[in-house]
This record gives C-alpha cells, structure tokens and sequence, in this order.
C-alpha cells in the first residue's frame, strides 16, 4: 500500500481466490479501460448462431421441395443453422402424417451437410425441425 501510495498509483487485486492473492500496482482507471476493451473485443470476436427459417405447406409439391433443399444446403455450408417448418391452415392438420414424413425427407436429404438437432415436433399449427451444420473435420 505504501509503495502504491509512494508512485502515485493504485494496488488492485487481481486475483482474489489465489493463495496469496494476487495484487498489482497500476491506475485503476487505466485498469478498468484496458478490461472494458478487452471484453469488448471478446464479444465482438464470439459468433452468432444465425437461424434460417424455411416454409412448407402439408402438400409441398417436388419441385417445390427441391427448391427449398437447395436454399437449406446453401444455408447450413454457410455455417447457419436451418429451421423446417410445415404450416397447417383449417383442416390439413388432420394430415400430419403428410408433414412429419415431408421433414423426414428434408431431413435425410440434409444429411451429407448438416445433423439433425430436433426431430419434428408438433406445436400448435406447425411441425418443425432443426438442423444444424456439421462441424468441418480438421
């Protein structure tokens, strides 16, 4: 304390939980700044989970299907996770057999480029299915 005192500084404790705790002498405004950007820096360096949605109707025609396979591959080679949904409207819920076999087939097709996270699920209106790239091999 009385050298920190002497030069004019601070002692701030760095590490609390060591045996014996570790302190160092620096201005602790400097101190707080140098943490402040380093945390800053830390979160501008993490990664966002980004999540594409795609749409699928009970009765989704081949060609339809085919389109949207090609948007979902191009999504998950992109590093981005992929959310299948089929939306019932009125009555077609009564053929969720039709949705749930529709992911199956999205999901087998996706199976070179991405793992399946969630397999479908019913809520409410709509069956999802998550899928999420694979992680490249080093």
């Amino acid at each position: 304390m009385a050298l920190a005192d002497g030069l004019e500084l601070d002692l701030v404790e760095i590490s609390p939980n060591a045996v014996p705790p570790v302190c160092k002498i620096v201005d602790y405004s400097k101190f707080v700044y140098e943490q402040k950007k380093k945390q800053k820096e830390i979160k501008a360096n993490a990664k966002q989970t980004v999540i594409k949605e795609i749409r699928f109707g009970p009765n989704t025609s081949d060609h339809d299907f085919q389109f949207k396979l090609k948007h979902a591959i191009s999504f998950l080679e992109n590093g981005e996770k992929v959310r299948a949904y089929v939306h019932f409207k009125g009555r077609a819920i009564v053929y969720k057999e039709h949705g749930e076999i529709l992911l199956l087939k999205f999901a087998q097709a996706l199976e070179e480029v991405g793992k399946v996270e969630l397999l479908p699920k019913l809520e409410g209106k709509r069956m999802f299915l998550t899928v999420a790239p694979k992680v490249a091999k080093k």
